[in-house]
Parts: C-alpha cells; sequence; structure tokens
C-alpha cells in the first residue's frame, strides 16, 4: 500500500534515487503503467523515478500541464491525480511487496528547457538561453514551432534605468545549447505559487 503525498513544488534529486524511465527498466514499466490514467486527466506525465532505501521505496511522479496551456499545476489537480495514480499502483500485480510512498509533483519553474514541449509552456516567459556557436540571449519568448523559439531580448541599460527590447531573434532548436526560465514574482503568482517557492536554483 502506498503514502501518497501531493507537492506542487520541483522535483528535488535524492540520494539514492535509480533515475529517470529512460535508465531504469522498472521505472520505465511504471511509467507506461501510469501513463494512460494521467492523460486521462489532461496532464502530461513528464517522469517517473524510483528511490530505493533499504526495504523502502519512493515512487516519485512529475506530471505537467499540456504544452497549449499556460500556467502551473494547482495543488488540488496534484492531490486528485495522486489518489487515481496510487490506485493504479495499489491495483498493479506486477508491484512487489515492499511498501513505498508515491509522491506527485509539477516540475517548477526552474526546470530547464529541455525539451520543445517545455518552449511551449514557457511562452511569455523571461529566459536565459545558451547558444551554440553565437551570443547568449536573455528575453522574453514571444512564440515557438516546429523549428525553433522567436524571443525578444532584453538589451542591458544603465543601472537604475528600464531594460530595452531589441528585435525579435529566431533561435532553431538544433542552436540551443540550454535554456532557463528566469524567476520573475509575477509569473509566480499566476502560477499559485509564492515568492519564495521557487525549487532549488539547479533544477534536476
Amino acid at each position: 500500500m502506498s503514502n501518497a503525498e501531493a507537492t506542487a513544488s520541483p522535483d528535488p534529486t535524492g540520494t539514492g534515487r535509480t533515475g529517470s524511465a529512460t535508465h531504469n527498466p522498472e521505472a520505465a514499466r511504471l511509467r507506461a503503467l501510469l501513463e494512460p490514467s494521467v492523460l486521462a486527466n489532461r496532464l502530461y506525465l513528464e517522469d517517473v523515478e524510483i528511490n530505493v532505501a533499504g526495504s523502502h521505496r519512493v515512487v516519485h511522479v512529475v506530471v505537467d500541464l499540456p504544452q497549449e496551456e499556460t500556467g502551473g499545476v494547482s495543488l488540488d489537480v496534484i492531490a486528485e491525480i495522486s489518489k487515481v495514480l496510487s490506485a493504479v499502483l495499489d491495483s498493479d500485480p506486477s508491484m512487489d511487496s515492499r511498501p513505498y510512498d508515491l509522491e506527485v509533483s509539477s516540475p517548477g519553474v526552474g526546470r530547464p528547457l529541455t525539451e520543445p514541449r517545455h518552449w511551449h509552456r514557457a511562452k511569455g516567459r523571461m529566459v536565459r538561453v545558451n547558444v551554440i556557436q553565437g551570443e547568449n540571449v536573455v528575453g522574453r519568448i514571444q512564440s515557438v514551432d516546429g523549428g525553433g523559439v522567436t524571443i525578444v531580448p532584453e538589451i542591458a541599460v544603465k543601472k537604475g534605468m528600464k531594460p530595452r527590447q531589441g528585435d525579435p531573434i529566431k533561435l532553431p532548436f538544433d542552436r540551443i545549447r540550454s535554456g532557463k526560465v528566469e524567476i520573475e514574482f509575477s509569473h509566480l503568482n499566476e502560477d499559485g505559487l509564492e515568492p519564495g517557492h521557487n525549487g532549488p536554483s539547479e533544477e534536476a
């Protein structure tokens, strides 16, 4: 039986965690098991990880809104999907008899932008982009399509002056080394997060 815990916080890196579903056969099996229920609740299954500590396990599930939706996953939604996934795991005949805790969370605003859907979800946000063979860019995401991201850059000005916006820049995905959302208090409030609830500074 599980002890389900719902949280909207980013996924912290835990000691002993076995890694994402792409690197762990059991996590991959659980992802395949849980994904239909996540999709049925109009959510996206971002990741499944398993943390083993002796005879105890923690199944950590990260869910997100579909890429076309804005905002964050509310605590009410997290709590509801936690109940659904707990029932699925409890009825899984392939689960062994060891007790486990189920933790369900959302990615958090500090998640690195590593997939096109992440950029779609961050549309309108201020981001910092490390560019391959070019100058790095800080600016707001204007649009996202199959080829890349269009960003309106923030032009550095003297201290105390309001930043200026430059002309939109189109960055193909294959030129983006990494990207990350810049924390803005106004967006934290829109997502239902408190200003101090930013998660780790380096999201895993």
